[in-house]
């Protein structure tokens, strides 16, 4: 009677042991599956990363190669019409060149024109031949203006025939064109007598 009470005893405690070992085994398992699932999410952020550096390093690639493509930045260009505008405004107003040379021909008019000259002679001598010398000098100005803002509203047909002028240097040349133009004929005019002219001797 005492050995049938033992073996239900070795019965329970083997399936206590077996229930055990199962438990271990089922923990185990769920650790490893766990471990393999965060090594699968660092690797996938991984390949995020380098997905996303390479993305970067394409669009950069990308904006280098549009910036190449676009051509120049248009700074000459700005330059160039700044410098048209400046040139006719000088034209019109008068340089420190042309003074000098005004006053340069007055002195070398008044060295050569004898006191018993004519005056009308004298007055061509000594102002006359100044004035033309101021005349000559603003229609060079004037020319060198106009002859700069019409290379730079040109320019772009040239260099970069696909990309607009910026609107600002497209206006600036043309306001130094013109005032080359206004600079050039107003010259003209002055150099020729037709503007301005010598006074009659009476």
């Amino acid at each position: 009677m005492e050995t049938k009470t033992d073996e239900p005893a070795a019965e329970d405690a083997r399936t206590e042991e077996a229930a055990t070992a199962e438990t271990v085994t089922e923990d185990g398992t769920t650790r490893a599956a766990a471990t393999e699932d965060a090594s699968g999410a660092d690797a996938d952020a991984d390949a995020d990363a380098d997905a996303d550096a390479d993305a970067d390093a394409d669009a950069d690639a990308d904006a280098k190669a549009d910036a190449e493509a676009a051509g120049p930045s248009g700074v000459g260009q700005g330059a160039g019409a700044v410098v048209s505008v400046a040139l006719g405004i000088v034209s019109l107003t008068g340089n420190w060149v042309g003074t000098v040379a005004a006053a340069r021909e007055t002195l070398v008019g008044q060295l050569r024109t004898s006191s018993t000259a004519s005056v009308s002679q004298q007055i061509k001598e000594v102002y006359g031949d100044a004035w033309h010398t101021t005349a000559l000098w603003a229609g060079l100005f004037a020319l060198v203006a106009l002859v700069t803002g019409a290379v730079v509203l040109v320019r772009p047909a040239f260099g970069a025939p696909g990309r607009p002028q910026a609107p600002w240097i497209k206006s600036v040349a043309w306001a130094g064109v013109a005032l080359g133009v206004i600079g050039l004929l107003l010259a003209v005019l002055k150099y020729s007598d037709a503007l301005l002219g010598l006074p009659p001797a009476s």
